[in-house]
């Protein structure tokens, strides 16, 4: 009976083991715990000031930016990549239980010689859309930018496949962003590398035309990664040259109604929008309750020594605000002031 009942207990464990394994497509014994517990990897939740998200984990001193979390909260996907974005892949944090693993490259983006960037769930969590300029089949070296899924399976994500013909052309196409209904948004690199925002409905499994949007989302003299709601009752778009002796480029928001109209876009504000104008990805968490959004902030200068030294180089290369894009959050409460706002001009 003894022998028996250790039996079970062994099989018992291999197959928790198992199941382990299968969670998080990774070797058990090289698993590595942060020691982290709660919602957000453990984050003190921002309020009407934009906080850095997960220092040293998420904003590592590396450029961080494109940030997408499941509806239950249990995995965040942000993309990361080296200066010049010579490599450039997509990390994911996953909880097990209430403790966080440290961030490990996703399956599909492990591939040193294609970039994999700007992931986006959709509403359930069980498509992941996103960019690379990998070959589009085994015999093609094509080498543009291209929207990509994966699709959930099991508790893993199973192989990329190309987005349909009508949204990826020989142009760059880029950020996809997904509302609720399925309706894509997605930036589209033209002539002279001017971007501009496109719309495709999902309708009987299928992609339609995609639609230029109009000027009031395709504002200034170019845009980029623009953001749209799940609802799709606002877009923020990271655009250049909306507003005279503003530059670089800032984050403004346009509103729609129920009649497809948009308003004028709005700069977003200074805590958004930071000196030089260095932001150009935005989203919201899976509730709606903060924005997160990308910005390449420095050091204030009470943070800097006196005397620059050699350690402080060193360490600034490991560090967040050291002038690589950084991921912020703050509450999204502020949006129905800039929604009053625009109405209130109207």
């Amino acid at each position: 009976m003894r022998y028996f009942l250790l039996l079970i207990t062994i099989m018992f464990v291999l197959s928790c083991k198992q199941q382990l394994e299968s969670r998080l497509d990774t070797d058990i014994s090289k698993t590595e715990y942060l020691h982290v517990e709660g919602d957000y990897l453990g984050q003190v939740l921002p309020g009407s000031e934009p906080l850095l998200f997960a220092p040293g984990i998420v904003s590592n001193g590396l450029i961080n930016r494109d940030i997408t979390i499941t509806p239950d909260g249990n995995e965040i996907y942000y993309s990361t990549s080296t200066p010049g974005y010579r490599y450039a892949t997509i990390f994911c944090a996953k909880r097990v239980g209430n403790q966080w693993l440290k961030p490990e490259v996703v399956p599909f983006g492990r591939g040193a010689d294609y970039i994999t960037i700007e992931p986006c769930l959709n509403s359930d969590g069980t498509k992941l859309f996103f960019v690379s300029d990998r070959p589009v089949n085994d015999t093609s070296d094509r080498k543009n930018m291209n929207i990509w899924v994966v699709t959930r399976s099991d508790n893993s994500w199973n192989e990329p496949e190309l987005l349909s013909p009508v949204i990826n052309t020989d142009e760059g196409e880029f950020y996809p962003s997904i509302t609720r209904s399925g309706t894509i948004y997605f930036t589209r690199e033209e002539e002279n590398r001017i971007n501009y925002i496109y719309r495709s409905v999902f309708e009987n499994n299928r992609y339609s035309e995609p639609e230029k949007l109009p000027e009031q989302v395709n504002c200034g003299v170019n845009r980029f990664n623009a953001y749209i709601s799940p609802n799709e009752n606002f877009i923020i778009i990271p655009a250049i040259g909306v507003e005279e002796n503003i530059h670089g480029a800032n984050y403004y928001i346009s509103f729609r109604n129920d009649k497809d109209e948009w308003t004028e876009p709005l700069n977003m504000g200074e805590g958004i929008n930071a000196d030089l104008g260095r932001g150009w990805s935005a989203s919201l968490s899976p509730d709606g309750k903060f924005l997160f959004f990308m910005s390449s902030r420095v050091l204030k200068n009470s943070t800097v020594p006196d005397k620059l030294t050699h350690n402080f180089f060193e360490e600034l290369q490991t560090k967040p605000q050291n002038g690589n894009s950084d991921i912020y959050w703050v509450s999204a409460s502020f949006l129905n002031d800039l929604k009053a706002k625009v109405n209130k001009v109207e």
